[in-house]
């Protein structure tokens, strides 16, 4: 039998909530009308707060992948060099985009779920002073693992270096200071923690980006970040046909952001991130990022006994519950669960229930029910601090 429902627990896409579904689901508007410019403009200035910054943001119709592409081809020419760092797919796809655009990159390897050390960037800069940006994750998907960006923000301000930052897991999850910390360059995309289907990609650059994009004579054509800022600052409109549906549907999960507040946002994301850890450790079972575990998506090993990919399976085809597996070398061997954008902590005990049922049923020796109640017990601590406080 088919399961009833489904609930939708992968690092991407993630929960999309009804009042925006509805909200994509209305008659389309025009995209050369005042009442979609309205909403462009609406949309961009409530991104600013999520990405921690004043300066204009910029939304593309274009996977976070497209954000990537946009930020290299404007602040990097052909031929110059660039430190990326490969610590996960995302990592390794910053390298690829500098490959394809005849970039010269600097690899700095860092173990799966490991954060960079500041030292490898300090040593790598100082090595080849010819590079001129710094290109890192702020969360790295595939591994689950945070990297010290404030930290290496603050290496790349007292040089001519630009630091361009992969927020894709990381803007609206937890607090993103772009202009505080000194990044140069900030891409998120639509389908994480901003509660959308895929297909937008928002961008934002500092002053000083900016400044280095001018002399750009390669800035490509559609990822031109200088038309599009032109378009959507001084003409309230899109330089190309934009993706109407999504920002319609943007502007409302960002009213229900502004709603639950940022404070809140981080919070919940941050109790549920604790809560999932809390009930892999109760069952015996380790982390791939123990020491820089990232809030929005938790990587968990399966024991050596247990392919991943068959428990994952399992609780999408028979539970109805999505979840993902490892990828590359981690494929069977990890278990992703993401809680990013429309879950709540409550739902975290349907994806920990999931994961027990799957990890027994594959031969897992455990006392079922342990990490639903290690999770419930965290959950359970917040509710009791806040009334505490109320």
């Amino acid at each position: 039998m088919l399961p009833l429902k489904n609930f939708l627990y992968s690092p991407g896409p993630t929960q999309v909530p009804p009042q925006v579904l509805l909200e994509m689901a209305q008659p389309i508007l025009h995209h050369r009308t005042p009442q979609f410019s309205a909403i462009l403009d609406q949309a961009r200035e409530r991104m600013k707060p999520l990405m921690g910054t004043r300066q204009e943001v910029i939304l593309l119709a274009s996977s976070g992948t497209g954000g990537m592409e946009a930020a290299v081809v404007n602040v990097l020419a052909p031929g110059e060099a660039a430190l990326f760092v490969n610590g996960g797919k995302f990592g390794e796809r910053w390298g690829k985009l500098l490959n394809a655009f005849g970039m010269k990159g600097h690899e700095v390897k860092v173990e799966w779920g490991r954060a960079v050390e500041l030292e490898q960037i300090e040593s790598t800069l100082h090595e080849h002073p010819e590079i001129r940006a710094v290109l890192i994750q702020a969360s790295e998907t595939s591994t689950c693992a945070l990297h010290p960006v404030a930290e290496i923000a603050a290496l790349t301000r007292k040089r001519d270096v630009m630091l361009l930052v992969d927020g894709i897991t990381s803007v609206g999850v937890f607090a993103q200071e772009m202009d505080a910390w000194g990044v140069d360059v900030m891409v998120t995309g639509s389908q994480k923690a901003l509660m959308l289907p895929p297909g937008l990609a928002m961008v934002a650059l500092s002053p000083r980006a900016w400044e280095r994009a001018k002399g750009n004579r390669s800035r490509g054509y559609y990822f031109d970040l200088f038309r599009e800022r032109k378009a959507q600052v001084d003409d309230h409109t899109t330089a190309y046909t934009p993706a109407v549906s999504l920002i319609c549907g943007l502007n409302k999960s960002l009213e229900l952001i502004e709603r639950e507040t940022l404070d809140a946002v981080f919070e919940r994301h941050r109790v549920m991130a604790e809560a999932t850890r809390a009930a892999a450790a109760a069952i015996g079972l380790k982390l791939l990022a123990p020491d820089h575990p990232a809030p929005g998506v938790t990587g968990i090993l399966v024991p050596e006994s247990i392919n991943s990919s068959k428990v994952v399976r399992y609780m999408r085809d028979t539970l109805g519950v999505v979840a993902q597996g490892g990828q590359d070398h981690m494929s069977g061997k990890l278990l992703r669960i993401g809680h990013m954008g429309y879950v709540t902590p409550l739902e975290i005990l349907i994806a920990v229930g999931a994961m027990e049922m799957g990890l027994a049923r594959e031969g897992y020796r455990f006392e079922l029910g342990r990490a639903v109640a290690a999770a419930q017990a965290r959950i359970a601590q917040t509710q009791v601090r806040t009334a505490a406080a109320a």
